[in-house]
């Protein structure tokens, strides 16, 4: 449709999660008639978050050492570990100021669609972290959709034989929504009102 860059910068924004054709677009001629020194400060931000952040060698959130400041927090329960898909959802939790324990974040959920198996998340780490027998409970916060289900389920199945309190977060989460849209009002419900999934 473009030539060149132009047309080579639309379709590298187009690649971006939540950005089609029209506003990649809208995207790049803003980036056109930007200041060079404010586009310049957005490539720097990209490089720096490229270089600096990793993930977390206990958990998986996201982290600009080896492990993230809530693994290194002694003052978070690490008796308690909250189950998440991904580093979005540690935010989303963290803002309703409910749970202080630690977390561990899958890296997704299971989805036989997308070829996403139990292999290709972090379930062994997890699995490792509950080896000591330290951990007395396992809240799976898992989005409350066809796959945050699925691996839930997956999750319990797999937990069967181990001596660990394992709960879900409450309804009042909306089925098929993401934690990440979620308000910290109905998030903080959740977590009281989460229950047993193995008696």
């Amino acid at each position: 449709m473009y030539e060149g860059a132009v047309q080579d910068l639309i379709d590298e924004l187009g690649r971006l999660p939540g950005i089609g054709p029209k506003s990649a677009q809208r995207i790049a001629f803003h980036l056109l008639q930007a200041d060079e020194v404010d586009v310049k400060r957005l490539v720097d931000s990209l490089l720096e978050v490229k270089a600096k952040v990793r993930f977390c060698q206990t958990c998986g959130n996201i982290a600009q050492g080896e492990q993230c400041r809530i693994c290194v927090d002694p003052r978070r329960d690490a008796t308690v570990i909250c189950v998440v898909e991904e580093p979005k959802d540690v935010v989303a939790i963290e803002r309703t100021r409910e749970f202080r324990g630690r977390y561990h974040v899958l890296g997704g959920a299971i989805s036989p669609m997308e070829g996403v198996g139990p292999d290709d998340l972090s379930i062994a780490a997890l699995f490792a972290r509950l080896s000591d027998r330290s951990v007395t409970e396992v809240i799976i916060a898992t989005d409350p959709n066809l796959e945050g289900e699925a691996t839930a389920t997956y999750l319990v199945r797999a937990m069967g034989d181990i001596d660990v309190r394992i709960t879900r977060l409450a309804s009042g989460l909306p089925v098929g929504g993401d934690l990440e849209y979620a308000d910290e009002i109905t998030l903080g419900r959740a977590f009281e009102g989460r229950r047993l999934l193995n008696a």
